[in-house]
């Protein structure tokens, strides 16, 4: 096992304790700006998790798959965004 694997699946579990981290705070979030962020940085985790899951596996397939998923969380957050600043005028 070579040091990048090692590396890899250090910071898988770092991801994967971020991404319970978050969801607690979507969850929780007072008000509805916490929450899109919390939204914001799940897509990012996800993300960066299919990544390392990609080099570990050297399948390339799931590339496209978190391209489209990072497509998703910028137009919900976009969305999101269109929300509030309807509902505070």
């Amino acid at each position: 096992m070579s040091i990048l694997h090692v590396t890899l699946i250090i910071s898988m579990i770092m991801l994967s304790i971020c991404l319970l981290l978050n969801a607690i705070r979507f969850a929780i979030g007072p008000t509805l700006p916490d929450r899109i962020t919390a939204f914001d940085l799940f897509v990012a985790n996800i993300i960066g998790i299919i990544i390392i899951y990609t080099e570990l596996t050297d399948n390339e397939d799931f590339i496209d798959v978190a391209m489209v998923l990072s497509l998703f969380g910028f137009l919900g957050s976009i969305s999101f965004a269109y929300y509030i600043m309807k509902i505070t005028k």
